[in-house]
């Protein structure tokens, strides 16, 4: 077998590399070096044998061109140790997995092709798409949607957030602690209560949307498909979390903070929010309009104020912002630089345009915290099915999120109700 045959066996064995376009710039311009290289190396052994001796002049262009190869050389290097090196915080392997999803999902997206998608699902030995078809979008997809829904959504960013697997997220919770006591040294220690736990139990339920775009849009392969993806989606998902989180039945949605049973607070029992009246139907109190807050931040168990937000919406915090302590001073102050929260009695005021506004008997300010009080399920990934079928000439884009939520702790959120009690 010659040389030739043998490289050829090699390239065939070896797999297939598609170089990046920089890449290929270098490996042109390095080729194109040692064709020069080649054929100034040929003129100058030409010359060794007619003089037995080579011109100066075709010496120093055989250097120049041999420093020129090893310049290029070095930067094809480093562009392949640049396409090799894992992201950082990614194990190698990691890299090479998400590289190959996020270049196969492009393909889906683009034409359809699923071919790459199903070849992971295989490797994989599971299922990437459920029953009612669909493929996970690649990671960095999914934690774009995460990351700005959090900007968008002011509940998610306050509430805790959990990640499942499954359909539903079942917690156990200790609503009282075991009973103890006092005894004497010798005296009889009778058997003490145990702890009651109740069971809280949040589904995922499905949100979607359905973005459309061109075969032409598609094709540009300037386009971004993946951030295209996330900036048609983040919003729309978003404003329907925000409203579900505060006021969501809980049918087919999560269920908000304002669905559950409300009682005066010295009614509090578990499975019911306390609220605090304002003392005046649909507004505050003409005089000593800022007990009420302040009783309101007292119902909180000190372990929960410390941790505790203001959730309002943009009227209810114009309101709030007229109203002054004993001493003629504002209760609402603006933030103390940019991207801090203002704050209302030194407590952070999240505005959440969902709640409702200042009227009779609306619950309209809460007040608690958050991160203990509201729980978020988010199931584990985002499903994108292409149909280029149904709104031709458009190709529309079935994006689907399993969200649920719910009150985890119901110690831990007040409310202010605008009535007479």
């Amino acid at each position: 077998m010659t040389d030739t045959q043998i490289a050829a066996s090699h390239a065939k064995a070896a797999p297939e590399i598609k170089a990046a376009p920089e890449m290929t710039a270098a490996f042109d311009e390095f080729m194109e070096a040692f064709e020069a290289f080649k054929e100034t190396n040929d003129a100058r052994l030409g010359e060794i044998e007619q003089k037995l001796t080579s011109d100066v002049v075709t010496r120093d262009k055989m250097d120049r061109i041999s420093r020129a190869m090893d310049e290029q050389k070095k930067v094809l290097d480093q562009l392949a140790l640049k396409k090799a090196r894992p992201p950082l915080g990614r194990t190698a392997s990691a890299s090479a997995e998400i590289t190959e999803h996020k270049q196969a999902f492009e393909q889906y997206i683009r034409r359809g092709d699923e071919a790459g998608l199903r070849e992971i699902e295989a490797k994989a030995m599971s299922s990437g798409s459920g029953a009612d078809g669909g493929y996970l979008v690649p990671d960095e997809t999914d934690s774009a949607i995460g990351r700005r829904l959090s900007v968008v959504s002011p509940i998610r960013s306050i509430a805790t957030v959990r990640q499942v697997s499954g359909a539903v997220l079942k917690k156990p919770f200790a609503i009282s602690g075991m009973a103890s006591g006092w005894v004497a040294e010798t005296a009889a220690r009778p058997q003490t209560n145990s702890a009651q736990l109740a069971e809280l139990s949040f589904p995922t339920m499905e949100l979607y949307a359905m973005p459309a775009a061109t075969q032409a849009l598609l094709d540009d392969a300037a386009v971004d498909i993946e951030a295209w993806i996330s900036s048609e989606v983040d919003t729309v998902f978003a404003e329907q979390e925000g409203a579900a989180f505060v006021a969501g039945d809980g049918v087919n949605k999560p269920k908000g903070l304002l669905a559950y049973p409300v009682v005066a607070d010295s009614a509090w029992s578990w499975g019911n929010l306390g609220y605090i009246a304002t003392g005046a139907a649909g507004g505050f109190k003409a005089t000593g309009a800022s007990d009420t807050l302040i009783d309101t931040i007292y119902s909180l168990k000190a372990g929960h104020r410390q941790n505790a937000n203001f959730v309002m919406n943009r009227k209810s915090q114009a309101e709030v912002r007229k109203l002054k302590d004993a001493e003629g001073r504002y209760l609402w102050q603006p933030p103390a630089t940019a991207g801090e929260a203002a704050s209302l009695v030194g407590f952070p005021v999240v505005e959440a345009e969902d709640m409702p506004d200042i009227a009779a008997n609306a619950l309209s300010i809460a007040f608690g915290d958050f991160r203990a009080g509201y729980l978020v399920v988010d199931r584990t990934g985002v499903r994108v099915l292409r149909d280029p079928y149904s709104a031709k000439p458009y190709v529309l884009f079935y994006t689907t999120k399993r969200v649920g939520g719910g009150v985890q702790n119901f110690e831990a959120i007040k409310l202010v109700k605008f009535a007479v009690s």
